[in-house]
C-alpha cells in the first residue's frame, strides 16, 4: 500500500512537471548568423531555463507563415533583417498583428570591402577609388583591362542592387563586376592578400570575414533615400533600367521575431526573446567559428558558459 501511495506522488509529480514545462520550436534558416542566433536560444532554453526546444530548418516564407498560423509548428525567427524581409512584417507583424519583434536589435551594414593591405599600400579608401585606372589594372585578374568586383552570389536581392551601384558610381569602364557563390569570395580574399595583388568585394557585417581576414569598407555616398531606388526582378522585368542607386545602403535592424500565440503557450520564453540583446560582433563571430568547422550548438554552448551574466540578464536575474 505505502509503494503504492508512493509511486502515485511521483507520477502525479512527474505529470505536473510535463504539464508547467515551456517548450518552443525555432525556426532555422540557411545562412550562418541565422544557425548561430537559433543554436544560442536553443542553448538557453534547454540548459538556464530547463524547458524544450527545437530547431526547424525553413526559409522566411515558410517560418513567417508558421508563427503566423500560431500552432507551434515554428515558433520563432531568430535573424529578421530590415528592411529586406519588410515584406514579411508588413504582412505578419503591422497586418496580420500574429507575428511580434524583439525588443532589441543588432545592425547590419552592407558595403564593399578591399583588404587594408591593398588599401594602404595603393590609397584607396572611396568606392570611388575603384575608377582610377592604375588601380582597375591591379585588379584585373583575366587581363581583359579591368579589375573584378564581386557583387553577391547568384539568386541575392542585394547583388541586384550591387550591379546597379557599380553602373551608377560609374565604375563599369574599369570593373567587371561578378556574381559567384560566397565561398569563391572568401577564398580569394585570402588568395588576394597571399599574393599582394588587389580584389574588391562585396561585404557585411556581421559576417566571419571580419575575423578571418584584415578588410576594410570603401566609404560611399551617405544613405539618401531620394538617390535609392532598387527594384528587384520580381516587381519589373527592367529592374537594371528603372534602378538608380547612387548612395549607400541604410544600416539594417536585425531582430528575432516570435508568434504571438507562443505568449500563452510559453510566457517565459517569450519574455527571453524580447530581451535577448546581441551585437553585431557577437553574431560575426558566431559566424566566423561556424564556419571553421565548429557545430553552432558547441558555440552556443561555449558562449552561454563564458558569458552568463549577459545571459542572466536576458533571464531577469
Amino acid at each position: 500500500m505505502q509503494k503504492s501511495i508512493i509511486g502515485a506522488f511521483v507520477a502525479l509529480a512527474m505529470s505536473t512537471t510535463a504539464v508547467l514545462a515551456e517548450s518552443v520550436k525555432i525556426g532555422a534558416p540557411a545562412w550562418t548568423g541565422a544557425q548561430a542566433i537559433a543554436a544560442l536560444i536553443n542553448e538557453v532554453v534547454t540548459t538556464k531555463m530547463g524547458s524544450q526546444a527545437e530547431l526547424v530548418p525553413g526559409d522566411n516564407a515558410a517560418i513567417f507563415a508558421a508563427m503566423d498560423a500560431g500552432k507551434g509548428d515554428i515558433d520563432v525567427h531568430p535573424d529578421v533583417w530590415l528592411p529586406n524581409q519588410k515584406s514579411f512584417t508588413d504582412k505578419y507583424v503591422d497586418g496580420a498583428g500574429t507575428v511580434a519583434l524583439s525588443e532589441n536589435a543588432y545592425e547590419g551594414k552592407q558595403s564593399f570591402c578591399v583588404s587594408k593591405q591593398f588599401s594602404e599600400a595603393n590609397n584607396v579608401t572611396s568606392i570611388f577609388d575603384l575608377a582610377r585606372p592604375e588601380i582597375a589594372k591591379l585588379m584585373d585578374s583575366d587581363g581583359n583591362g579591368k579589375g573584378e568586383i564581386w557583387i553577391g552570389a547568384p539568386g541575392w536581392a542585394s547583388a541586384n542592387v550591387n550591379e546597379v551601384k557599380v553602373r551608377d558610381y560609374g565604375l563599369l569602364p574599369f570593373m567587371d563586376p561578378i556574381r559567384a557563390d560566397q565561398s569563391v569570395m572568401t577564398a580569394t580574399v585570402g588568395d588576394s592578400i597571399k599574393k599582394g595583388i588587389g580584389y574588391a568585394f562585396y561585404c557585411y557585417s556581421p559576417h566571419a570575414i571580419w575575423f578571418q581576414h584584415d578588410v576594410v569598407r570603401l566609404s560611399e555616398p551617405a544613405f539618401d533615400e531620394a538617390q535609392y531606388k532598387a527594384i528587384q526582378p520580381s516587381d519589373d522585368p527592367n529592374w537594371y533600367e528603372n534602378s538608380k542607386v547612387i548612395t549607400e545602403d541604410a544600416l539594417k535592424q536585425v531582430q528575432i521575431a516570435y508568434s504571438k500565440s507562443l505568449a500563452e503557450r510559453s510566457p517565459a520564453i517569450t519574455e527571453l526573446l524580447k530581451n535577448i540583446k546581441l551585437t553585431g560582433d557577437d553574431v560575426s563571430n558566431f559566424a566566423f567559428q561556424i564556419e571553421g568547422g565548429k557545430p553552432a550548438a558547441e558555440v552556443a554552448k561555449e558562449w552561454v558558459a563564458a558569458n552568463s551574466d549577459r545571459v542572466d540578464s536576458w533571464l531577469g536575474l
